[in-house]
């Protein structure tokens, strides 16, 4: 299959240059997949909605689940330094556009700090936690111009009065754009880039970052009203509509409703360069699942009660735990496109596969069921069996003969045996025709670019590419809003 079979033609007016003047007032195309089955050959039908009637659309007992990822500031704008240029002019010759997408630096709580925005506070502030000293930070980045940023040259970073608040090293290149840059320590990094960065529109928004502040409109509606974990560097746009109401509407309907972590980065707005969907490969994005989310699904699970997840990151992100458990289970080799495992297993309403709600069987579960010493040999094999220990010396050998043998032998056997459980990770799933959804069954998201990852997602989920495609045209001829800023489908 090629990448332009995703295409389709969209007039420039309906792509949304600002949000609705109020939040949870954009428009909502329902795709009831259930409902289309029972048309007439070539009659598919869809429901113009608005997305506060969202709880009419969803079921008792549905599970909700959002992406709590917060949007950092993340677009710089810096210039290059020994070249002349006037930092504080206006318009500086020689200025390079520095979008942050991933911190790299290998750096703990306790040397490092973790970098979240307040709980409980929704204002421009942003805060480094526990750091005890200054410490370097080291990112990737996308840079514009690319071609004149090389390896060893390094950026300065100034606010709008002139002083120079940030400098970064170039450290490495890579293709595309993208370069690794090593900033000087500083007391509050991430105070600073909440003081001079800009949050990370797309392109097709057009603003002139480079010489005006973001407006109001732009900081408060580039964020979700439930965003919590500091670290995107796009918003997860199908959260964009949620206003306190329409949760509280959903929980009054029965919708049961979590959330999880993806960092939005590469993975989801790197444009696709290939031209069959065959060769697409994602760049990694880190995620978090809590403790609470995992309990809920596999409450919902095992209850037989559909996932719907909001966004297609928090689509992806339950999408790679589910096959992780399943490519951990023996005898499971996932495909895509091949039949679902576990055919004893009930069908999970919405789903076009079976749950990983099996046992896990053979040598493999002996070894999780308390064999695991004999399924491996050598010292490794003494080491699990109670000499670890004396494998190992100070304070390493300490902490890992406490509670992290007590995990080794509880969650993580818990997470190889079919259920959800606590922790955190990188995936760069992706999703396109042909894969057996296991976990999600409904989708709420907004309209995506021709021949995106996104859109091959969506159309993966219906199984039906013209029916999405059909869907699309629908929106364009009823004059839907599109992208980031613009209206939202729901898929059930």
């Amino acid at each position: 299959m090629r990448v332009s079979d995703f295409h389709f033609d969209l007039p420039e007016e309906l792509i949304a240059q600002h949000p609705p003047e109020e939040r949870g007032a954009s428009r909502m195309l329902v795709l009831d997949r259930g409902r289309n089955k029972e048309q007439d050959a070539g009659g598919v039908r869809f429901i113009d909605a608005m997305f506060r009637d969202l709880p009419e659309h969803l079921q008792p007992g549905d599970l909700l689940v959002l992406n709590d990822s917060r949007v950092l500031p993340a677009r710089l704008f810096a210039v290059r330094a020994g070249l002349g240029t006037q930092a504080g002019s206006p318009r500086p010759s020689g200025v390079v556009e520095v979008l942050l997408t991933e911190e790299v630096a290998d750096q703990t709580k306790e040397n490092a700090g973790i970098l979240r925005f307040a709980q409980n506070d929704k204002s421009d502030s942003f805060a480094q936690n526990d750091v005890p000293g200054k410490q370097p930070a080291l990112w990737r980045v996308l840079v514009k111009p690319a071609k004149k940023v090389r390896v060893g040259e390094t950026l300065l970073f100034c606010e709008a009065g002139g002083e120079v608040v940030l400098t970064a090293e170039v450290v490495e290149a890579g293709e595309f754009g993208e370069r690794t840059l090593r900033f000087a320590p500083v007391e509050d990094f991430y105070g600073v880039v909440g003081r001079i960065g800009h949050m990370p529109l797309p392109p097709y928004i057009r603003r002139e970052q480079s010489v005006q502040p973001d407006t109001v409109e732009d900081r408060e509606r580039y964020q979700t009203v439930y965003s919590h974990e500091l670290g995107s560097a796009a918003a997860p746009t199908a959260g964009l509509h949620f206003t306190a109401e329409v949760l509280a509407a959903l929980r009054a309907r029965g919708v049961e409703i979590a959330s999880l972590t993806l960092h939005v980065g590469l993975g989801t707005f790197q444009p696709v360069r290939v031209a069959e969907v065959k060769d697409i490969r994602l760049h990694a994005e880190r995620y978090t699942l809590p403790a609470a989310t995992a309990d809920a699904l596999n409450r919902a699970l095992a209850e037989g009660r559909r996932v719907v997840a909001v966004g297609t990151t928090t689509t992806r992100t339950l999408e790679h735990i589910a096959e992780q458990m399943a490519l951990r289970t023996e005898g499971e080799r996932h495909v895509p496109g091949a039949k679902a495992p576990f055919d004893s297993a009930p069908v999970m309403p919405g789903l076009k596969s079976r749950p990983i709600s099996e046992p896990l069987s053979g040598k493999f579960s002996e070894a999780l069921s308390g064999k695991f010493t004999e399924a491996l040999s050598g010292k490794f094999a003494e080491a699990l069996s109670g000499k670890f220990t004396e494998a190992l010396s100070g304070k390493f050998s300490e902490a890992l003969s406490g509670k992290f043998t007590e995990a080794l032998s509880g969650k993580f056997t818990e997470a190889l045996s079919g259920k959800f459980v606590a922790h955190s990770g990188v995936t760069s799933i992706f999703i396109g025709p042909g894969h057996r959804f296991r976990i999600v069954g409904g989708l709420l998201t907004n309209f995506h670019l021709p021949e995106s990852t996104l859109l091959m997602l969506v159309a993966a989920l219906t199984g039906d590419r013209e029916m999405v495609l059909a869907a699309y045209a629908h929106a364009v001829r009823e004059k839907y809003r599109f992208y980031s800023y613009g209206d939202c489908m729901l898929v059930v």
